[in-house]
C-alpha cells in the first residue's frame, strides 16, 4: 500500500511539473530557450578564455639565467693557468617602456566586453524567433477555432437545408454545397493542424523539450496602443542594442590599438647582472679578485620600412570605418523603425474597422440571409456566402493583431528594449 501511495505521489507531481512546462507565458519560453541554448554557453566559455587572455603577454617576461666558463685556453683547457678565466653567473632582465603593458591589456580586455555584447544580441535573437513561433501558433490555432466554430455552423445550416429539402422548399444541390464547403473546411483545418504541430515542433526543439509536448498559448491578445516614433526608438536601440554596443566596442578597441602601436615607436631595456669568479692561478701563484658586471640595453627604435607607422595608421582607418559602420547601422535601424511603426499604426486601425465594423455587418449579413433563406427570399448561395464572410473577418482580425505584435517582437529585437507589455487575452 504504502509503495502504492509513494508512486502516485511521483506520478502526481511529474504531471504537475510537465503541466508547469507546458502552460509557460511567452516570457517563461524565452528564458528556457535562453538558458539552454548550446550557442549562449559555447559564447559564455569563449569570454572565460578571453578574460583569461588578458594576462598573456601583458607581464614582464621571466628573468633569464646563464651559467657559464669564460677566457678558457685552449691549449691545455685549465681553470687556473689564465688570470682572466673565470666561471660566470648572469641574470638578464628585459624591461618593457613604462605604459606599454597596460596598453595592451587595455586592448585585450575589449574583447570580453565584445563577446558580452554577443550573448547579448544572440539573446535578442532568440527571444526574436520564440517569439515570431509564439504568435505564430497563436494565429494558426485561433484560425483552426475559428474553422471549427465555422464546421459548427455549417452543421446547422445543412439541418435546415435537410428540413425544407423534406419538404420541398430545398434542392438536393443545396445539401450537396453543404457538404462540399463542410468538405473544404475539413481540409482546411488538417492543413493548419499540420502547420501547428510543425511550429510546436520547432519550439520544442529550440527548448530542448520531448518532441510532442504541448506548448499551451492564449488567445491572441487584443491590440492596445503603442506609440514610438523612430527618434525614440532610434535612441533605445543605441542604449540598448548590444549589436550598436559591439560595433562601439570595436571602434574604441581600435583606438586603444594605436595607442598600443604607437609604444612600437619607443625603446626597451634590458638589464643584465654577471659575477665571475677566478680561481687560484698556479702560474703566479696568486688569488685573484672576482669580477661583477652590470650591462644595460636599449633597442632603437629606428622602423625600418616604416611598418611601426603603418600598423597605427591601420588602426586609425579601421576605427573610421566602425565610425561609419555604426552610422549606417543607425541609417539602416532608422529606415525599420519607419517601416514598423507605420505598420503598427495600419494594423490597429484595420484591427479597429474588423472588430467594431466589419465583424458586425458580417454577423447581421448573416443573420438576415438565414431569415430571408428559410421563408424563401435568397438563394441558398448567399448563405454560404455570409457564413464565408463571417469566417474570413475573424480570421483576418486574428491575422492583423498576430501580425501586430510580431511587428512589435522585431522593434523589441532591432531596439534591443522589452517593448511588449502583458496584454489582455481577447473574450
Amino acid at each position: 500500500m504504502r509503495k502504492r501511495l509513494i508512486v502516485l505521489v511521483v506520478f502526481v507531481l511529474s504531471g504537475s511539473m510537465l503541466f508547469a512546462q507546458q502552460t509557460q507565458s511567452l516570457a517563461a519560453l524565452i528564458q528556457r530557450a535562453v538558458a539552454v541554448s548550446p550557442q549562449i554557453k559555447m559564447l559564455e566559455m569563449r569570454e572565460k578564455a578571453a578574460r583569461e587572455n588578458i594576462k598573456v603577454g601583458t607581464q614582464w617576461s621571466d628573468p633569464v639565467v646563464n651559467l657559464g666558463l669564460i677566457n678558457v685556453p685552449t691549449n691545455t683547457f685549465s681553470l687556473n693557468q689564465e688570470a682572466m678565466t673565470a666561471k660566470m653567473v648572469s641574470v638578464a632582465q628585459k624591461i618593457p617602456y613604462p605604459g606599454s603593458l597596460k596598453a595592451k591589456m587595455a586592448v585585450k580586455s575589449v574583447d570580453t566586453s565584445i563577446i558580452r555584447q554577443q550573448i547579448g544580441d544572440l539573446k535578442n535573437q532568440i527571444a526574436s524567433q520564440v517569439s515570431e513561433w509564439y504568435f505564430g501558433l497563436q494565429e494558426t490555432r485561433r484560425e483552426i477555432q475559428l474553422s471549427n466554430q465555422s464546421l459548427e455552423l455549417l452543421e446547422q445550416i445543412a439541418q435546415v437545408t435537410k428540413k425544407k429539402y423534406e419538404v420541398g422548399s430545398a434542392s438536393l444541390q443545396n445539401i450537396i454545397q453543404v457538404e462540399v464547403q463542410k468538405t473544404h473546411l475539413s481540409d482546411k483545418i488538417e492543413a493548419l493542424t499540420g502547420k501547428e504541430q510543425d511550429l510546436q515542433a520547432q519550439m520544442n526543439a529550440l527548448l530542448l523539450w520531448k518532441e510532442g509536448t504541448t506548448i499551451v498559448t492564449p488567445r491572441v491578445d487584443t491590440i492596445l496602443p503603442a506609440l514610438f516614433s523612430s527618434d525614440s526608438l532610434v535612441q533605445l536601440a543605441e542604449q540598448n542594442r548590444p549589436a550598436l554596443q559591439q560595433i562601439r566596442l570595436y571602434e574604441n578597441k581600435a583606438i586603444l590599438q594605436q595607442k598600443e602601436a604607437r609604444f612600437a615607436l619607443l625603446p626597451k631595456f634590458s638589464l643584465k647582472f654577471q659575477y665571475s669568479q677566478r680561481s687560484f692561478n698556479s702560474v703566479t701563484g696568486m688569488n685573484y679578485p672576482d669580477f661583477l658586471g652590470v650591462v644595460a640595453g636599449v633597442t632603437i627604435p629606428i622602423d625600418y620600412g616604416g611598418g611601426k607607422k603603418a600598423k597605427i595608421q591601420r588602426f586609425r582607418y579601421e576605427q573610421s570605418a566602425y565610425e561609419q559602420q555604426y552610422s549606417s547601422s543607425l541609417q539602416i535601424l532608422n529606415q525599420h523603425f519607419g517601416k514598423i511603426t507605420a505598420q503598427l499604426r495600419s494594423l490597429k486601425t484595420r484591427a479597429e474597422l474588423l472588430k467594431s465594423t466589419l465583424l458586425p455587418q458580417a454577423v447581421q449579413a448573416y443573420q438576415a440571409a438565414m431569415n430571408d433563406y428559410q421563408v424563401g427570399k435568397i438563394d441558398f448561395v448567399n448563405v454560404i456566402n455570409a457564413e464565408n464572410n463571417i469566417l474570413n473577418v475573424k480570421t483576418e482580425l486574428a491575422k492583423v493583431r498576430s501580425d501586430y505584435y510580431r511587428n512589435m517582437a522585431r522593434l523589441e529585437f532591432l531596439s534591443g528594449k522589452k517593448l511588449i507589455q502583458k496584454q489582455t487575452d481577447e473574450k
